[in-house]
């Protein structure tokens, strides 16, 4: 491989206006594609194999038009002090809100406090159920501006108004924490580099990557169904490894250039060698990202695919438009540490190939002294690190999931608001009520059955108020309304929606009719424990495949062990930190966090995708500096300080810049998008930081030369990859001068 990629380096070099052109069209034709594409159309949240969703299936069946799966709103209203929502005058305004909220063409249906039992029994507070034909991400703006437009007259007439639900829900705002992420990853790339023409080519390679990937996505969106979150989460993964790909690629070819060797020479051995760890580095992230299809949630498994493709096509931009741009950016690209010699020679000199600068010079950087430390050091540096992440990842034995609702927003929010005055008039449970769909399709008696699953229902304990059945036009099925006296998220919610399908289950034995549990609630509750059955399958098939391919990519078995295993550390220690924060409340001012509860069931998995992806990058590049220097004589103590002296500084950087990308999100209002921020910086800087930077040094200094073991069977059942790069010391062109293969060559691979 290495030689085939030293080959595609150069042409790419030599080739450079065909290169640059081609992947400017490419951007300019998935532009163009994105601008003429038709608006998305609806993307349903389907959950299969959940109860919720089977209940859903069977509204839309028996109680067409009804329009189960839309946007519902709640115009909470509440009446002055001293007044009450019953007087004359606060009714009129109600009524006349309610008649306004009536219009809208999206609207299927709007209840009357008065009618609907939807007003408190101290008679302060009321509200309106305000139900949508189309989810909450589907809903147009004009209707949420009506929406609006009517609390806001409620609020002129004197009444206090908030709005709760999901039909203000909104796409995700990311803009701003792109810039941040753009702006921290070029200063941090300039102080790396020393140059701003070096530290450019990363960032722009990163962009017209995103650029094409992001298009592609939404030329396609309406074709596959693709969500909104599809680009947000290929955006930052894009630019995550983006950027990272490419800084491995002009670091390498900065540290040839300081070996004395030619422009041309030194992209196609920068390729060929850092390149290669790319490509596996690349392979990584996308099992983890495809990996997502375990879940079988449709929207995960479609983002995962988007975002996999979007690092495919990075990892395609850093093997060949980054050697292209180092062929125009010609001398203003220059050799590593040359700012430091520059005193004593010249560039023409260093060009011509007088060789690298004085031993003792090269071995003083920060990463070398480090490296020896630990090499000096292993037991004590270990132990630290180990004891420290197992610190750190206590917290995560308390875990407990669930998905955010209006309770978790902040509490200068319309939704928040409104979610705790249905609390203070209504209870904490009316904020999220179960539906209970009976279908007695089966049953020779249906009424009998609608009335007998009422009363079980209500004998349970944590139960506020049952509905009276409402069946279909046929009568052979009917809802069923359940207020628990618990708010959504909690866990007594939870054991109430499993309470009333044991219930159920009783009821179909005995009577042939299916019980089922239903609404955002229930929904919740069901995708949370699909996440959590998930987690361990899904763990073991992304680390088991990327096992598999660093065996092939290290040549050994403990090495990729350690890997796995170090990154399970870095995982859990994360997970302990956010539980930490967001569940138990520590350091929550500090963060902005205003409402600890349980964490989103979707972070466990996402985590580990994500940071598994990254964390393997670094793996990769940092250990493959080792083994090249292994393979090619070093002993294995020198090897590692080897590997820390060309590559620790360059994967700090890389580190710092995605902890810089993520930590943007922490500023975010929303509580989900601010975990997320906060896990992912916090997991990299466990992984970069402590599992790469100490422990893995400090494994291989106690393992030794046993740490490149690997059977001697095995070793002739796998391919041999090159990702060294020793093709290139025995091959054409290995004399540095620039004698390689040529673009005729690659032809004829």
């Amino acid at each position: 491989m290495a030689t085939f990629l030293y080959r595609l380096g150069r042409l790419a070099f030599r080739r450079r206006h065909f290169t640059a052109l081609f992947w400017v069209a490419l951007l300019a034709l998935a532009g163009v594609g994105a601008a003429g594409a038709p608006v998305a159309g609806t993307t349903s949240f389907s959950i299969p194999g959940t109860e919720a969703q089977k209940a859903f299936d069977v509204l839309e069946e028996r109680f067409p038009g009804a329009s189960a799966d839309g946007a519902t709103a709640r115009v909470v209203f509440k009446a002055p002090a001293g007044e009450k929502m019953t007087d004359a005058g606060n009714e009129a305004i109600v009524r006349d809100t309610v008649e306004e909220l009536s219009d809208g063409s999206e609207v299927a249906h709007v209840t009357d406090p008065y009618r609907g039992g939807g007003v408190s029994e101290d008679g302060t507070v009321a509200y309106a159920s305000v139900s949508y034909r189309v989810s909450g991400m589907e809903l147009e703006e004009s209707s949420r501006a009506s929406l609006e437009d009517a609390a806001e007259g409620a609020r002129d007439a004197g009444l206090t108004v908030e709005i709760g639900g999901d039909a203000l829900q909104a796409v995700p705002e990311t803009g701003t924490t792109e810039i941040i992420g753009i702006g921290v990853a070029a200063v941090v790339l300039v102080i790396t580099f020393g140059s701003l023409v070096a530290a450019g080519l990363p960032l722009l390679t990163a962009l017209i990557g995103v650029g094409i990937g992001v298009a592609g996505i939404t030329a396609l969106a309406s074709t596959l169904e693709l969500g909104s979150t599809t680009s947000i989460l290929a955006t930052m993964i894009g630019l995550a490894v983006g950027i990272d790909y490419a800084l491995f690629i002009v670091s390498r070819y900065r540290a040839e250039l300081a070996e004395g060797r030619e422009r041309e020479d030194a992209a196609g051995r920068a390729v060929g060698t850092a390149g290669s760890a790319v490509v596996f580095a690349g392979l990584t992230v996308v099992i983890a990202l495809v990996g997502l299809s375990v879940v079988n949630i449709p929207m995960l498994t479609k983002m995962g695919i988007a975002a996999a493709g979007t690092v495919a096509i990075a990892v395609l931009i850093a093997l060949t438009m980054i050697p292209a741009l180092l062929g125009y950016a010609g001398r203003r690209v220059r050799p590593a540490g040359e700012k430091g010699r520059r005193r004593g020679r010249g560039e023409k000199g260093k060009e011509k190939g007088n060789g690298p600068a004085p031993e003792k010079a090269r071995h003083q950087n920060l990463g070398t002294r480090w490296a020896r430390f630990v090499v000096r050091r292993p037991v004590a540096v270990l132990l630290l690190g180990v004891v420290g992440l197992g610190v750190a990842a206590v917290p995560a034995s308390s875990l407990e999931l669930g998905l955010p609702d209006d309770g978790s927003q902040p509490t200068s929010t319309t939704q928040r608001r409104a979610y705790d005055l249905l609390s203070e008039g209504f209870g904490p449970g009316s904020n999220g009520p179960l539906v209970v769909v009976v279908d007695a399709r089966g049953s020779d008696d249906p009424d009998t059955v609608f009335q007998r699953t009422g009363d079980a229902v209500e004998a349970l304990d944590d139960v506020v108020s049952v509905s009276p059945a409402a069946p279909n036009k046929t009568g052979d099925t009917a809802t069923i309304t359940v207020v628990p006296d618990s708010k959504p998220s909690s866990a007594a919610t939870e054991d109430l929606v499993h309470g009333i399908r044991d219930a159920g289950a009783d009821i179909r034995a005995d009577t042939g009719a299916d019980v089922l549990v239903t609404g955002a609630t229930a929904m919740n509750i069901d995708v949370s424990q699909k996440l959590d059955d998930a987690l361990v399958p899904y763990l073991t098939l992304v680390v088991g495949l990327a096992f598999l391919l660093l065996i092939v990519v290290f040549r050994s078995v403990l090495v990729p062990l350690k890997a796995a295993l170090g990154f399970l550390l870095s995982v859990m220690a994360a997970l302990g930190a956010v539980v930490a924060v967001f569940q138990w409340g520590w350091l929550s001012g500090l963060l902005g966090v205003e409402e600890t509860g349980p964490v989103m069931s979707m972070m466990p998995i996402f985590m580990v995708g994500v940071v598994f992806g990254l964390a393997m990058d670094y793996e990769v590049f940092l250990v493959t500096r080792m083994r090249e220097a292994h393979v090619h004589g070093e002993k294995p103590d020198e090897a590692v300080v080897t590997g820390f002296r060309h590559g620790a500084r360059v994967v700090s950087a890389a580190a710092v810049i995605m902890m810089a990308v993520f930590a943007g999100f922490i500023g975010s209002g929303e509580s989900m998008v601010k975990m997320i921020g906060f896990g992912l910086a916090i997991a990299v800087f466990f992984d970069a930081f402590v599992v790469r930077m100490a422990i893995v040094p400090a494994v291989l200094a106690l393992l030794g030369e046993k740490a490149w073991w690997l059977p001697k069977w095995l070793d002739r059942a796998l391919p041999n990859v090159d990702v060294e790069g020793e093709g290139l010391r025995t091959g054409t062109g290995a004399d540095g001068k620039g004698g390689g293969p040529d673009d005729r060559d690659l032809a004829r691979v």
